[in-house]
């Protein structure tokens, strides 16, 4: 479902990031394919030097249909960004692509924080973020994140999931394992 960037999913995903309905909330625009080649390359390159981790999302064929991303990270912490194209929508493959992410970011990659900042427009989106029960809206809870995002006026609504609300979240819907052998006695 997900997999590495790559330059050879390049057309694909630049032909479905153009759509009026995704455009607006991509992060890295690009106003042509020579230019959506070289900001994944860059992309490509920032994940190299740890600045980001961006994965591309896939349908059940390998299709790729959209990207999912962790920008900005520092102290172990970073901001998602997810799209999917149009055709894609309301299909069922944003939760399944955000658990696969979450799981690499928090178990693999020593992520401790994922934030996201959801334009206050975007009531599709808030309301998908809310729906998650390991989210939690961060406006007054990290008020100096949440002033720096809004520094030019109120955009964002900040929400933040915390490794352990997300694992805690897992492990009350029997998703996660436990190596029971690596368990310490109280």
């Amino acid at each position: 479902m997900l997999k590495k960037r790559d330059l050879h999913d390049s057309h694909t995903l630049y032909e479905i990031m153009t759509h009026p309905d995704v455009f607006p909330f991509v992060r890295h625009k690009a106003d042509s394919y020579d230019e959506f080649l070289f900001i994944t390359k860059q992309t490509i390159e920032a994940e190299e030097r740890g600045e980001l981790i961006s994965r591309t999302i896939l349908d059940e064929w390998g299709t790729p249909i959209g990207t999912i991303n962790l920008f900005d990270i520092e102290d172990n912490a970073g901001f998602l960004g997810t799209w999917l194209g149009k055709p894609y929508h309301g299909k069922g493959y944003n939760s399944p692509a955000k658990d696969a992410f979450f799981q690499e970011l928090f178990y693999e990659a020593g992520i401790e924080t994922v934030f996201m900042r959801i334009r206050k427009v975007n009531i599709r989106s808030i309301k998908a973020a809310e729906k998650l029960p390991y989210v939690v809206k961060a406006n007054e809870t990290r008020i100096s994140i949440y002033q720096q995002l809004n520094a030019n006026g109120e955009v964002y609504d900040l929400y933040e999931i915390p490794k352990d609300l997300y694992t805690f979240h897992l492990l009350r819907n029997g998703s996660l394992q436990i190596d029971s052998s690596k368990l310490l006695e109280a």
